[in-house]
């Protein structure tokens, strides 16, 4: 039988949800064409933010991978945008950014186009630096904006402005909000919740400009002036931004729906059946489409329109969309929020009110004619899917008023059960609102695939694949079903898209095989891709010379530019040269010898680094070995996934405070280990007392003189998202802390996952585990140690020993030749 043409427009979560419930009831029924403006796959847009605040990738929001659409015969035009439909022919037309066109016939249309970020129409919106925050495009803009300014403005101070202001604090800069209303989110918050979330935005850096009324945007910035400098508002005063992100609304987006003459309003009109009114011949569902005279913005209703859209593609003809009552669970910044029905009250309504201020929990219940009719939770949203089960049944809550406040575990005689709670809800009890998921069917997916992880539940239920408000609840469900600890057990992800091997099991076969080549990997582990890819190869390189050091070669074309060229590159192009001070200790004959480069080669910048060394700024390419050459110091290897900085404090040698020598503590780590290639960066601390001047406490490792001897702390980080080193040991030498430093480096090295820091390490594989290994076992620690120094022993100094250390020396030559 010869198939039907489906063409979709528009390649977003609610398109794709449509083709994703098309082919579980019909696989064979189309041959489908999907055309997708941007770049991408789909991915899921809602987790664009923490791909800005720095804690995601975009490849970890990726829906459906490249392969899906191939796996399931799908043609994919990703970076086309549809310019003309023609009805009457039924045909579709297309064209890139390079101009190029194509077009595809179609027996039935489905429209996608999703909505547009509203734009203020002010003077200096087409500023360069004035942004939206929609797509991936706009996320990475932002980030490079981050790098390069110091000013951000954000005008809307809904969801979106909040976790884009977030987003941008986190990676340094200055971020103010404008926000028109009073109070922030006042569509999902009351006014209480609203000033305790700015309350709390705040103390965590934030700035607001509340009822403020943009006038329009400053220009002037830039070299060429185009760029945006400030924000200026109706009563005169202005704010300096270099960036400027609007983030006030979206609006549907109906333009290619108006040109081929189908109804619009408020979006692309259609029936219960999500045709449109229009064409027969043509659906359409998301965020362009309007129902009753609604256009909903929200993933849960979206996907109910996806499921009656398929089912009519499917002919069946059975489903019907009658519209929605929503509700909103949302974590702002890591902040728990829930909101559902007429949560503002109003005439005829009472409100059973819960306020903790100082514990950042608020909750207000509104009731009308005895029935729950809405709700705002902040800070605490576990009983959010109860509260709005309870609302959209409609039933009478008179006879447990009195306990309606404390949640479905506190009705009847079980009082709280804190985690236990994911244990006594229903099977029929709704998880995920976003895609419709019951605990019933979780449950039965974890017992008959024997799922243990939190991807592997989300890739099997679609249970927080989606905004992720429920995770909490699907991870205490699997935890109790799979009747274990879930967070013990690593997720199993493939290092990239050419292979289906994740990182520990490269690991594993590198060792249990003794694979020393990248060739042989790639040969042996069956790889997609023959030559690998710009993400496995470094990887990979890691492994092997880790795993067998003297034995395994070093490949520097599998390292990134960075280690090629052994120094940072920069913005602009030039590189920055960060010479090694042991302990940050320097002397009069190396800051001669750093002017005098300085003055030699007109570098434009010296600077003191936080990690007590002095850096370069600015180096041309061509002069990085005669720089290195003159200062005749060795690389600091701030450029590399290696020991960068052992950073100390003055100590007992000089400080009326200090209990230990520290400086010469610190000294002594860092010549035992400057050169030690890690799976990421590796930064230690010395203290010499615990009033901890040096910074120990958020350092991979970290040691505090006390005055018994030393204290160890260990896998912390002071990045991004700052996490306080655990303590791990109190030890009385200096040789002590060697070995036990050099061990538990050795075994992160042996073990941790390329470009996985030890915090993250030692929260995969758990601390008992790395006390166990070396704590309990004396010799094993010992093996560990002198496996570490076996393995720097006569590693090359890669600004001097070019050869040794196998850099191409051909990549100084004056640039342009």
């Amino acid at each position: 039988m010869k198939k039907s043409k489906l063409v979709m427009v528009g390649n977003g979560m609610a398109g794709v949800r449509t083709i994703e419930e098309l082919l579980k009831v019909s696989p064979e029924l189309y041959d489908i064409t999907v055309f997708g403006a941007e770049p991408h796959p789909n991915y899921n847009r809602i987790l664009l933010s923490p791909v800005l605040a720095g804690e995601q990738t975009i490849d970890e929001i990726v829906l459906n991978s490249w392969d899906w659409y191939t796996d399931n015969h799908i043609t994919l035009h990703a970076g086309w945008k549809v310019t003309e439909v023609d009805r009457i022919r039924r045909v579709v037309h297309a064209e890139n950014a390079s101009g190029e066109k194509i077009s595809a016939e179609y027996d039935r249309l489905l429209m996608c186009t999703g909505s547009n970020p509203f734009i203020l129409p002010i003077p200096g919106k087409d500023l360069e630096g004035v942004i939206a925050y929609r797509d991936i495009a706009d996320t990475n803009a932002m980030i490079d904006a981050a790098v390069k300014y110091k000013n951000a403005v954000v005008i809307g101070g809904g969801l979106l402005g909040l976790e884009a202001a977030n987003g941008l604090m986190l990676r340094g800069m200055n971020v103010s909000v404008v926000h028109v209303m009073p109070t922030l989110m006042e569509r999902q918050l009351d006014s209480v919740a609203g000033k305790l979330l700015q309350k709390s935005l705040e103390d965590r850096g934030l700035k607001f400009l509340m009822g403020a009324q943009t006038q329009d945007l400053v220009g002037g910035g830039g070299d060429d002036g185009k760029r945006v400098t400030a924000i200026r508002f109706k009563d005169g005063t202005q704010v300096p931004a270099d960036l400027v992100v609007m983030a006030v609304g979206i609006r549907p987006n109906t333009t290619l729906a108006e040109s081929m003459r189908l109804h619009c309003n408020k979006g692309i009109v259609v029936s219960d059946t999500m045709q449109t009114i229009t064409d027969a011949r043509i659906y359409s569902v998301g965020e362009c489409a309007a129902h009753r005279g609604i256009a909903y913005g929200l993933v849960a209703p979206l996907f109910e329109q996806a499921k009656v859209a398929a089912n009519h593609l499917a002919q069946f003809g059975i489903g019907r969309y009658v519209g929605s009552l929503t509700s909103t669970k949302l974590k702002v910044t890591g902040i728990d929020l829930f909101s559902a029905g007429e949560f503002m009250g109003g005439d005829g309504t009472e409100e059973i009110v819960m306020s903790d201020p100082f514990g950042g929990v608020y909750k207000k219940l509104v009731l009308k004619d005895g029935k729950l009719v809405g709700a705002c939770l902040y800070g605490d949203t576990v009983d959010g899917s109860y509260y709005f089960k309870l609302l959209r049944d409609g039933r009478s809550v008179a006879d447990i008023r009195d306990k309606l406040m404390f949640g479905e575990s506190n009705i009847g005689d079980t009082g709280h059960e804190g985690h236990n709670k994911a244990a006594s809800m229903p099977d029929d009890a709704e998880v995920c609102g976003c895609n419709g998921v019951k605990k019933g069917t979780i449950c039965k997916a974890i017992k008959e695939k024997g799922l243990f992880t939190l991807d592997e539940v989300r890739k099997h239920t679609k249970a927080s694949a989606s905004c992720g408000s429920c995770t909490g609840l699907v991870e205490q469900i699997l935890m109790f079903t799979a009747g274990g600890d879930y967070s013990a057990t690593p997720k199993t992800k493939a290092m990239c898209a050419c292979t289906d091997h994740g990182h520990q099991a490269v690991r594993e076969a590198i060792v249990a095989n003794k694979l020393l080549t990248i060739a042989s990997v790639y040969q042996f582990m069956e790889w997609k891709t023959p030559n690998g890819c710009a993400s496995c190869r470094p990887a990979i390189n890691y492994y092997l010379i880790s795993s067998w050091p003297k034995e395994a070669k070093d490949d520097p074309q599998s390292r990134f530019i960075n280690e090629r060229s052994h120094a940072n590159i920069q913005k602009d192009g030039t590189y920055s040269v960060i010479p090694r001070m042991w302990g940050g200790e320097t002397t009069a004959s190396e800051l001669r010898r750093i002017a005098d480069a300085v003055d030699k080669y007109k570098i434009p910048t010296v600077k003191v680094t936080g990690g007590q060394r002095i850096d370069l700024l600015g180096v041309k390419k061509e002069d990085l070995a005669n720089v290195w050459k003159d200062i005749g110091m060795p690389s600091g290897h701030a450029y590399a996934k290696a020991l960068r900085t052992v950073k100390t404090c003055v100590g007992s040698e000089w400080c009326r405070m200090g209990t230990q020598d520290s400086t010469q503590m610190g000294k002594d780590l860092e010549r035992a280990m400057w050169r030690m290639y890690a799976p990421h960066k590796v930064k230690f601390a010395v203290s010499g007392c615990p009033r901890n001047c040096a910074e120990a406490g958020i350092k991979d490792v970290g040691i505090i003189g006390v005055d018994s001897g030393w204290e160890m702390y260990i896998a912390g980080n002071g990045g991004i998202k700052t996490e306080v080193a655990h303590f791990f040991v109190k030890l009385k030498t200096a040789e002590e802390v060697l070995e036990y430093t050099g061990a538990f480096c050795e075994l992160y090295r042996q073990e941790g996952w390329y470009l996985e820091r030890t915090v993250h390490y030692v929260s995969r594989v758990g601390l008992d585990y790395v006390k166990k290994k070396i704590l309990d076992d004396a010799a094993g620690r010992k093996a560990l140690w002198e496996r570490l120094q076996f393995a720097l022993d006569g590693e090359p100094d890669p600004w001097f020993d070019f050869k040794e250390a196998a850099v191409d020396t051909r990549q100084f030559d004056a640039i342009g030749t």
